[in-house]
């Protein structure tokens, strides 16, 4: 699992720190993710899908073009990251040189109503001030088409528009319009809420709302985490990891990603800038057997979903070793000319060529990755006869291209050789 993300607590003394930074926390719901770095400001979300069009790609673009959303502490002088124990709920809080701060809480709804899971295309967002009265500036300025496209920015009573040609988002929030669509300075007394998601009604009021998703989405994660078996050792560790493993599970189809990123380097000046948000199965194999040490079977069942109709539609045959989320089998790799990529290294790419490679360790992480399903009783649906006769006609397949070159786990590009590892 190629991993991006990490939390933190330590201060910030610079105010103009790199927007595009890793030490970010990452929220997400199996539907949609997004990194928050240690500033508070979201830089990177994709939507409607993991390997979707960023609406906020700051990761990538750290000059005006960039599309970001950022509240601003005044005088700001320092700054603080951390999650609501065992749950994928953030809190940044930023201070100013007088000591004074906010908190900002990240959620990305998830839990369960009317007997489903419920995961929106949504992001909440809520701001409180924590001993007095501070001034604040919102930013939002997201950006459609990678960057290329700016939206039109329409207004309501209680909410903002940003229609592009093929999505639209709307900004409900209990806060001045105003203040933010002129990214002004305000004073902030009280807790605001802002919800960005699909263009559609709230049910119920905006702070009710935004309050419930908090709650229940603390619920849910706190209920999961409960249940995992994990030693009384580095528990906190391993939990926190249980947790971005299951963010990585794009619960619609049970595709699992390798990462919610696209073109952070390898090493700098490397070129090696590739996009790892689709399946690769290696690395949803490692994620399932993972969760599994921990007695989280779920991510295994709804991973199974997506394994089989790989697997089906193969007949007996080739395997790429990675797919988009969506059973896609062509992922062009593309580079985005215009996104001067992380920290200025480019290129940004989109898509993944190694779609195109022959790996044979393919049909053995297919099989472990299987096997559990057939044996676990815990499962709601377990493998049978008909995933079985799939199954083996892979094992006939990784027969058949024993000790032939490929490109290994490594990915080379130029050449094939016999790989230990595919054997």
């Amino acid at each position: 699992m190629t991993k991006n993300y990490a939390e933190s607590s330590a201060p910030i003394n610079d105010p103009k720190r790199s927007t595009s930074t890793l030490a970010c926390g990452v929220v997400g719901n199996c539907a949609l993710s997004a990194l928050v770095d240690e500033m508070g400001r979201m830089v990177w979300c994709c939507l409607p899908r993991f390997d979707g069009d960023p609406v906020f790609n700051a990761l990538l673009d750290e000059s005006e073009n960039g599309s970001l959303w950022s509240i601003e502490i005044e005088n700001f002088a320092r700054s603080e990251q951390f999650y609501e124990p065992n749950t994928a709920v953030l809190h940044t809080r930023l201070f100013d040189t007088d000591g004074r701060g906010i908190e900002i809480t990240d959620v990305a709804p998830r839990f369960m109503s009317r007997d489903r899971m419920y995961r929106p295309l949504m992001l909440v967002r809520r701001v409180r001030p924590l001993d007095s009265a501070v001034r604040i500036r919102v930013r939002l300025r997201p950006r459609f088409d990678w960057g290329r496209q700016i939206p039109t920015v329409t207004q309501g009573s209680h909410h903002i528009r940003y229609v592009g040609a093929a999505t639209t988002l709307r900004l409900n929030t209990d806060t001045s319009l105003s203040y933010i669509l002129t990214e002004s300075f305000f004073v902030l007394d009280q807790t605001a809420n802002f919800l960005l998601g699909p263009d559609e009604t709230l049910a119920e009021g905006i702070e009710d709302t935004a309050r419930m998703f908090e709650k229940e989405t603390i619920r849910y994660w706190r209920t999961w985490s409960r249940r995992l078996a994990v030693p009384l050792e580095w528990q906190d560790v391993v939990i926190r990891a249980a947790i971005t493993l299951k963010m990585s599970l794009y619960e619609d189809t049970g595709a699992i990603i390798a990462a919610m990123t696209t073109s952070v380097p390898e090493a700098p000046g490397s070129s090696r800038n590739w996009d790892y948000r689709y399946c690769w199965l290696r690395d949803a194999f490692f994620v399932v057997r993972a969760l599994n040490s921990l007695s989280e079977v779920g991510t295994m069942e709804d991973y199974m979903r997506w394994l089989t109709n790989v697997v089906a539609r193969s007949k007996g045959g080739h395997i790429q070793p990675l797919y988009g989320i969506g059973l896609e089998e062509m992922l062009p790799e593309l580079i985005v000319d215009h996104l001067p990529g992380y920290r200025g290294h480019t290129p940004v790419r989109v898509g993944n060529q190694a779609q195109e490679h022959y790996q044979h360790d393919v049909y053995g992480n297919i099989i472990l990755g299987a096997t559990q399903a057939f044996l676990d009783q815990r499962l709601f649906n377990r493998a049978g006869i008909a995933e079985f006769i799939n199954l083996e006609a892979v094992g006939e397949q990784a027969f058949k291209v024993y000790a032939e070159p490929d490109a290994g786990m490594w990915e080379l590009r130029s050449r094939a050789r016999v790989h230990t590892s595919s054997v």
